[in-house]
C-alpha cells in the first residue's frame, strides 16, 4: 500500500485480496499463492457467518493488520471471496 500526496491532499491505494476458502476444516492453515491471492483452512462451518470471520481472523493475523482493515466486499456465500484491504 501506499500513502503520499496529491495536490497537498493525503491519500491511500486500496488493494483486492483474493482468497478461496475451504470451511469445517480440522485444522487453520493458510497458503499464500501469490501477493494478492491466498487459500485459506478454517475449522469454522460455513454457517451464519462464521467461516468468513474466521477467514478474516487468520488473513490479518498473516498480514499482520487489524481485521478492520479488511472488508469482505464479494463472495459472502461463496468459497470464492474478495476482500478490501484499506490503508
Amino acid at each position: 500500500m501506499m500513502r503520499g500526496t496529491v495536490k497537498g491532499a493525503p491519500f491511500s491505494m486500496e488493494k483486492y485480496i483474493k482468497v478461496k476458502v475451504h470451511a469445517d476444516e480440522k485444522k487453520e492453515k493458510l497458503v499464500e499463492k501469490s501477493a494478492d491471492t491466498f487459500e485459506i483452512w478454517v475449522k469454522a462451518p460455513a454457517e451464519r457467518g462464521q467461516a468468513n470471520a474466521a477467514v478474516r481472523s487468520v488473513l490479518a493475523r498473516h498480514l499482520n493488520l487489524p481485521e478492520n482493515k479488511l472488508s469482505l466486499i464479494k463472495g459472502a456465500t461463496s468459497p470464492a471471496k474478495i476482500f478490501l484491504l484499506r490503508d
